[in-house]
C-alpha cells in the first residue's frame, strides 16, 4: 500500500489540505468549480443551506444543499496551474487516508462541473450561450509532467495541431464526462474548448509587447481535423479533463459564451448569462 511522504501530500496541523484547508467531511460528491471566488456567492446564494465556509486564498468553498441534494461549490482562481491544486488535494480528500498517508485501495468517483466564462473563435457561436465542452484542448504544458493517455482521435488532433501551430511542444486533447454531459449539458451547445495558458498573448491579444504568434486566434479558427473543430477558449477545461482522467473522476465544463473574438463583439450584460447558467446546473443536480 503507498504511503505518501509529508513532502508531497503537505497537510495543516488540523490535517486539512494545505491549500483547500479542507478536511473530507467539508465536501461533497459533487462539487461544482468556478474560477472567480466571488462567484462562489453566485452559486450559493440558491441553496437551501450552508453548512460549512472555508475561506483560503483563491479557493473558497461553501457546502450546502439545493433541494435535498448536498453539493459543494469551491472557487479555483485561473489556469490549469490552480486547477492542478485544487485537483490533487481534491482527490487526496476522497483517496488517500489523510491519518496514515496511505492511498486507499477502493477509490471514490467525485462528479465534478465546471461552469465557467469563455470567448467564442466561431462567428456563429452566439452571444449568451451555453457551450458544453465535448473535448478540452490544452495550448498548456501541463501534461508533460503527466502519463496521460490520449485515444486515437485525441492523438490525431493533438499532433496535427502541433504541427499547424508550429508550437515547440505537444498540446493535449481530452473529452470529459460522457455521463455529465447527458445529465447537465443534453440541451447545450456543443463544442470542443481551448485551454490557454494566459489571458494576453495565449489568447492573441496585443496590449504592448511583441507577439511571438500575432495570428493565434485566426489559426485556431480556421483549424480542423475532419469534423473537429475549435469553438471556444477559455483557461481551465483541458487541465480539468486531463486530470479527471489520470484520477478517475467524472468531469465536465460548461461554458457561459460572454464574447465572440470572429466579431470582436462583448456581452452587454454577462453576469445575466452566468447566472442563468448557474440555475440550471443547479437545477439538474
Amino acid at each position: 500500500m503507498q504511503t505518501i511522504s509529508e513532502t508531497d501530500l503537505i497537510l495543516n496541523k488540523d490535517r486539512s489540505v494545505y491549500h483547500l484547508n479542507l478536511k473530507p467531511e467539508n465536501i461533497s460528491d459533487t462539487i461544482l468549480t468556478v474560477g472567480d471566488p466571488s462567484r462562489v456567492f453566485r452559486v450559493s446564494q440558491y441553496f437551501d443551506t450552508i453548512d460549512f465556509e472555508m475561506n483560503r486564498r483563491e479557493f473558497i468553498t461553501h457546502k450546502g444543499t439545493y433541494k435535498g441534494k448536498k453539493v459543494t461549490v469551491i472557487s479555483t482562481g485561473m489556469g490549469t496551474d490552480n486547477v492542478e491544486i485544487f485537483m490533487t488535494e481534491l482527490d487526496a480528500l476522497v483517496n488517500v487516508d489523510l491519518k496514515t498517508r496511505q492511498v486507499k485501495e477502493k477509490k471514490k468517483k467525485l462528479n465534478i462541473i465546471r461552469i465557467g466564462t469563455s470567448g467564442s473563435l466561431q462567428e456563429d457561436l452566439r452571444l449568451g450561450s451555453h457551450l458544453v465542452s465535448d473535448f478540452g484542448v490544452g495550448l498548456d504544458t501541463l501534461m508533460t509532467f503527466y502519463n496521460l493517455r490520449q485515444t486515437g482521435q485525441e492523438n490525431t488532433v493533438t499532433n496535427k495541431l502541433r504541427d499547424y501551430l508550429d508550437f515547440p511542444f505537444k498540446p493535449y486533447c481530452v473529452e470529459g464526462s460522457t455521463m455529465l454531459r447527458e445529465k447537465f449539458a443534453f440541451d447545450m451547445v456543443r463544442g470542443n474548448t481551448v485551454t490557454c495558458p494566459g489571458f494576453y498573448g495565449p489568447q492573441g491579444r496585443n496590449v504592448r509587447l511583441d507577439l511571438k504568434y500575432p495570428h493565434l486566434m485566426e489559426d485556431l479558427m480556421y483549424f480542423h481535423e475532419e469534423d473537429f473543430w475549435l469553438t471556444n477558449f477559455e483557461m481551465e477545461t483541458a487541465g480539468y479533463y486531463a486530470l479527471g482522467r489520470l484520477m478517475g473522476h467524472e468531469m465536465l465544463s460548461l461554458n457561459a459564451i460572454i464574447a465572440n473574438r470572429a466579431k470582436n463583439k462583448f456581452s452587454k450584460d454577462p453576469d445575466r448569462v452566468i447566472d442563468s447558467l448557474i440555475r440550471k446546473v443547479l437545477e439538474r443536480l
